[in-house]
């Protein structure tokens, strides 16, 4: 009954148009103070050791790390590098865009500034080399949500703060579902390029392809930074976040020189915007799981599912569809951080490893990203392109169906998600 009110409650409010994070800190509040008996510091309390996590101190990090490649000519270099690879196959452009989106993904850990970054580069050249409109904005809208599997990733670092599962493993076991799926997005790219015989670039020189490495070598080199870090143990991925943001700052700075000194204060002012917004979110969230926790709610239903036989299967079938419905309203950091204290202690009494069931949760988030009403990749490639919501919506469709495939595959074969981690001795 109480798991109705605070639901019901929590949906009323968002339907007013109210932004969720004030949402959940009301359906809270209201809560506490009128069906409960909860004293006020126990509350209190909660909230200061819920956002007291070393962890949450990576998020502002690699949003930095992202705004610094954003603005400075990373992003521009990499997809020159990507073209001089693929881009003499069928629809070269558009596989050096999934690549280029696949390898900003790894050096920002979010998906709209991928689409942004490598987007307003590459959308206008893909037009100008005779590629529909629609086929550069389905590209890059669908590829743009690597941002947020291929570590590092910022929803993976929420995920990790609702779970208290390990930051390193997560990020390791994103590793091969990500270039997975930037694979199969890749496979549909060639595929449409091929059918309907789109124009294809002039096969570069190896000599070309060494001069588009070594422009792009120092962007690349983050990646080495980031991942060989946490793999070696030399730091931790929160060190790894503020290494990042530093070795950006060089790079953007003083190392390619897209940006000056004077650029460097309106950076950061966007970067604290957007970490104080994530935090905001982030605190109303602990205090939503909180609740959840004290009114026994994730217990219950993982008492009811197992007392019904419902088992691994129809537990993750359930799991998908409410987070793709849960998709359509919400953006990811707000879905991870109200759903994955509810769905997460019933995965886990059902044997579902913690990590797997994160990377499950990140798919989910990815494919949500991708389609309207509130996907956010559509709104960034819609600024982009000048297209409608609608005729993006059209536009995505093939890769989103791949998409969706993909995630049947990530849901049913943990070994996908486990194996990486598991050989590195994380789990």
């Amino acid at each position: 009954m109480n798991a109705l009110v605070i639901f019901g409650l929590l949906a009323i409010l968002m339907l007013t148009g109210m932004p969720i994070s004030i949402s959940l800190g009301l359906t809270v509040l209201t809560f506490l103070f009128t069906m409960t008996q909860v004293p006020l510091e126990s509350v209190a309390l909660k909230l200061f050791t819920g956002i007291e996590k070393f962890e949450i101190m990576a998020i502002p990090f690699f949003i930095l790390a992202g705004n610094f490649l954003t603005h400075g000519g990373v992003a521009k270099r990499m997809i020159n590098f990507a073209t001089s690879m693929v881009g003499h196959w069928y629809g070269g452009l558009g596989l050096a865009g999934v690549l280029a989106c696949a390898l900003f993904a790894a050096v920002s850990g979010s998906s709209p500034a991928t689409v942004v970054a490598i987007g307003s580069i590459l959308l206008p050249a893909m037009v100008k080399a005779g590629f529909p409109n629609k086929f550069g904005a389905g590209v890059i809208a669908t590829s743009g949500a690597l941002g947020i599997l291929i570590p590092p990733s910022i929803v993976m670092v929420m995920y990790s703060v609702a779970t208290n599962t390990s930051v390193g493993a997560l990020f390791m076991a994103g590793v091969i579902p990500g270039l997975a799926l930037a694979g199969v997005l890749g496979g549909v790219t060639w595929y449409r390029a091929r059918k309907f015989n789109y124009p294809r670039q002039p096969k570069a020189t190896w000599g070309e392809r060494w001069k588009s490495f070594r422009a792009s070598v120092w962007g690349l080199l983050l990646i080495v930074v980031v991942m060989g870090g946490i793999y070696s143990g030399i730091f931790t991925p929160t060190e790894a976040a503020a290494m990042s943001a530093v070795y950006a700052f060089i790079c953007a700075v003083f190392i390619y020189r897209d940006m000056s000194l004077k650029d460097v204060p309106k950076v950061l002012l966007n970067s604290a915007n957007m970490s104080a917004m994530l935090l905001y979110i982030i605190t109303n969230a602990v205090l939503f799981s909180f609740i959840m926790t004290n009114e026994n709610i994730p217990q219950a239903l993982a008492d009811w599912m197992l007392g019904n036989g419902l088992g691994v299967i129809t537990f993750l079938l359930a799991v998908n569809v409410i987070l793709l419905l849960a998709g359509n309203f919400m953006e990811p950091s707000s879905i991870v951080l109200i759903f994955a204290p509810i769905l997460f202690p019933v995965a886990v009494a059902l044997g579902i490893h913690p990590v797997h069931f994160g990377i499950l949760m990140v798919v989910n988030m990815e494919v949500g990203m991708c389609h309207p009403p509130v996907g956010l990749n559509l709104y960034v490639a819609s600024g982009i392109t000048k297209m409608g919501i609608t005729e993006l919506t059209v536009a995505v469709w093939p890769w989103l169906l791949s998409m969706l495939g993909f995630l049947v595959v990530v849901t049913y074969w943990p070994g996908l998600s486990l194996w990486l981690p598991r050989q590195l001795g994380m789990l």
